[in-house]
Formats: C-alpha cells, structure tokens, sequence
C-alpha cells in the first residue's frame, strides 16, 4: 500500500498594498460620513503594517493604537471586543486570558476597533481603527471590510464583514 505524502507547503493569500489603500480610502469616506476623524491602520498576516493613515484632526494617539488592535486582530484571527465580551471574553477577569494585554505591551489591544482580514477563510492581516467611540470605529472597520469584500467577489473570492469575527 503506497504512503501518501503530507504536503509541507501552503499556498497562500497574500494582502497587497493595493488592498489596504482600497480599504483606507474606504474607511476614511465612513469616517467623513459619520463625522469622526480616524486613524487607519492596516498589517499583513505577521502582524506588520502596510498601510497607515491619521486623518486630518484625528487624535495624535490614533496610530499607536491603531496599530495594536491590527496587530492583535491579526494575531489572534478575532475581532479585538471579543475579549472582553460578556461573560466569556477570554480577557475577562477570572477567564483563560486574563491579563493577555501585558504579554506584549504597546501592541496588544483587547478593545473595540480590531478585525481580522479575513479572505476565503484565512486571516490575511487585519485592520485597526482609532478615532471615534466603540460604535463609529466598529462602523469605519466594516465599511472598509465590506469594500475588500466589493472588490474581490468578482474574483470568486470571500471577505467576511461582520463585527464579531472569530477564526
């Protein structure tokens, strides 16, 4: 009886800056929009930044936190709320991850405002937004999403859009 071989390569969706500036310009038209200046935040699936945009009057801390909740977003293949979601966030006091933010400090966001990019069911990079209360960066990150989604569905490929991801 022949042994099968294990394939030992993956192949790979790669998020290209031609994406991130996509969905940049995305979330910036939600964030005129809705009237909040934002910071945009985008890393491939290492978790390193490919793209960043602080717009005009956005908070001067907007790029430092952008970038970790990218970063963690990426990282942990979730959306950043979820760890802190009732009752089983797993960053919850009393839960598995309690305390996960001091792990990497600086990088790691266990708030609203991170998403995964997910395509055709694997975690590309993921974006962080920085600017607006929990509701205008959730609206600015989806709307960026969805247009990723917008552009590659003729391609036959799958963005998921929706807040609450988990891989």
């Amino acid at each position: 009886m022949p042994v099968t071989e294990k394939k030992i390569f993956k192949t790979a969706i790669k998020l290209e800056l031609e994406a991130a500036k996509l969905m940049i310009e995305a979330a910036k038209q939600k964030s005129d929009e809705i009237n909040v200046a934002e910071t945009i935040a985008i890393v491939d699936d290492g978790g390193n930044l490919i793209a960043l945009e602080r717009m005009n009057g956005a908070r001067i801390t907007g790029p430092e936190i952008a970038i970790a909740k990218a970063y963690t977003a990426a990282g942990h293949k979730r959306s950043t709320h979820l760890f802190n979601t009732e009752p089983n966030g797993p960053a919850l006091p009393g839960n598995e991850a309690f305390g996960i933010q001091l792990m990497i400090p600086g990088k790691f966001a266990i708030f609203v405002g991170g998403f995964p990019i997910v395509v055709d069911g694997e975690v590309v990079g993921g974006i962080g937004i920085s600017g607006g209360n929990g509701e205008q960066d959730t609206a600015v990150g989806t709307a960026a999403l969805e247009a990723l989604k917008n552009r590659v569905e003729k391609d036959g490929m799958t963005v998921e859009t929706q807040a609450d991801i988990k891989k």
